[in-house]
């Protein structure tokens, strides 16, 4: 028999596929072709099966499933440590709004998201879940890295330096959403920044605009307590009961933080089949409180993982971001069992992927999936002795051993060179924007 021709056989030590759970698969190779995922074999199968027009041997590596940021916010990775150690608010009120006031543009924007992306394809992400302003600035750049990107318009009821109104925020979002409604690696979402932003009338605008179009909604929600005192004061009720009121939570919802949640909140989830999306690392610098992820999982609830944006994190590397959602979950529950290594690689990957409405495409290394994947080196002191790959993957320093990337069968890192974005041109620009920012 003729050996099948493909485009691409990786041969690694191990593959995690993430689908099916809790599997590793030693010394064998992953079969693309046209940009999918033709299946996993023992390399010496491969060998015979398939004539590969390129193949990749990686030794001492993990091949696993492309990370997936379910939320954050790329331009302000140029604010990164710009005001640190500040509770939410002033933050935001005294400090990022006014500095976004004065230097906010397209080109600040085009930078900022080249440098995230540069960022987060050399730590493992290969899809992310944006939302800040100048929309179509951002999937111009995500279009020319070939990354995968759901990008939100976010919608205020003020005037910020991306929209005058809330009729200007939508008008600008539902062109965008025209635009690339044939992209096979862009997405566009509607995106409130919060309830504390966006009034009733807007919110039922977005939720109509939503249910028609069937986009996904991704908003800020219960990220601090006084936000949920603030909401019971002014309307009466919790934040998410609200919302449910408004009509915005839907199957397709993605709600980022959840800190302050009661048993209430997760029944009102369930119910509407949201999303929660949660950014641990930025929720403890801004001391916003805990998500109770084991309590949500174990209720049925799909929770997704995000870094949040570099100016409170101070990252955005995913791998780091998992390894603390798996330390706090066990503290949060006072149980060192709950969000093992597997679970907390599925919040990174196919939770993610499911979050975003692309778990039929990503998140798993599965037969007829979308060819986005990463590879792992395991092979320098930090990371030895090996005894179980997928807890090296989520307790030690795996982000800064990602050497391969691919999305879609197309290389966007290869030996741990960006193959679609300048590195060196990225850091001059984001010098000179520090420079006129707050210069040394």
């Amino acid at each position: 028999m003729q050996p099948i021709k493909i485009d691409l056989l990786i041969n690694s030590r191990w593959i995690i596929p993430v689908v099916p759970e809790n599997r590793v698969f030693e010394n064998c190779a992953l079969a693309i072709d046209q940009q999918k995922i033709v299946g996993i074999y023992p390399q010496a199968e491969a060998q015979t099966k398939f004539d590969a027009l390129s193949v990749v041997d990686l030794a001492d590596h993990i091949l696993m499933p492309g990370l997936v940021n379910a939320h954050g916010h790329a331009a302000m990775s140029l604010l990164r440590g710009y005001a640190d150690d500040l509770p939410l608010q002033p933050w935001l009120e005294e400090h990022i709004w006014p500095v976004e006031a004065r230097v906010l543009s397209a080109e600040f924007v085009a930078d900022g998201t080249n440098l995230a992306m540069a960022e987060m394809i050399k730590t493992g992400t290969t899809c992310f879940a944006d939302m800040y302003f100048f929309a179509d600035t951002v999937a111009e750049q995500v279009q020319r890295s070939g990354m995968r990107s759901q990008i939100g318009f976010t919608v205020f009821d003020f005037p910020t330096a991306g929209g005058k109104d809330p009729d200007d925020y939508i008008h600008k979002g539902l062109q965008l959403r025209d635009t690339y409604k044939g992209d096979g690696l862009i997405k566009i979402a509607c995106a409130p920044h919060a309830p504390y932003t966006v009034g009733n009338e807007t919110m039922r605008r977005v939720a109509t605009y939503a249910n028609e179009l069937d986009m996904a909604v991704h908003i800020h929600c219960h990220e601090t307590a006084q936000e949920v005192a603030d909401s019971l004061k002014l309307y009466g009720c919790r934040p998410l009961q609200r919302l449910d009121d408004l009509g915005v939570l839907l199957p397709q919802t993605q709600l980022v933080h959840m800190t302050q949640i009661d048993d209430e909140d997760i029944r009102l989830i369930q119910d509407n089949n949201c999303h929660v999306v949660h950014c641990p690392e930025s929720n403890l610098k801004l001391a916003s409180g805990f998500c109770p992820v084991a309590k949500l999982i174990s209720t049925g609830i799909n929770v997704a993982i995000g870094t949040d944006g570099a100016a409170s994190n101070n990252d955005l590397d995913l791998f780091g971001e998992l390894k603390t959602a798996a330390l706090l979950a066990k503290a949060v529950a006072e149980d060192a069992a709950v969000l093992d290594a597997h679970a907390a690689l599925r919040m990174a990957t196919i939770n993610g992927a499911k979050a975003l409405g692309w778990d039929d495409q990503i998140g798993s290394l599965e037969t007829g999936k979308s060819a986005d994947m990463i590879a792992v080196e395991i092979s320098s002191l930090s990371q030895k002795p090996l005894y179980n790959p997928a807890s090296q993957l989520v307790y030690s320093n795996a982000g800064s051993q990602v050497t391969h990337s691919w999305v879609a069968g197309k290389a966007l890192l290869r030996e741990r060179s960006l193959v679609t974005l300048d590195e060196e041109n990225l850091i001059r620009r984001a010098d000179a924007w520090r420079n006129q920012i707050s210069p040394l």
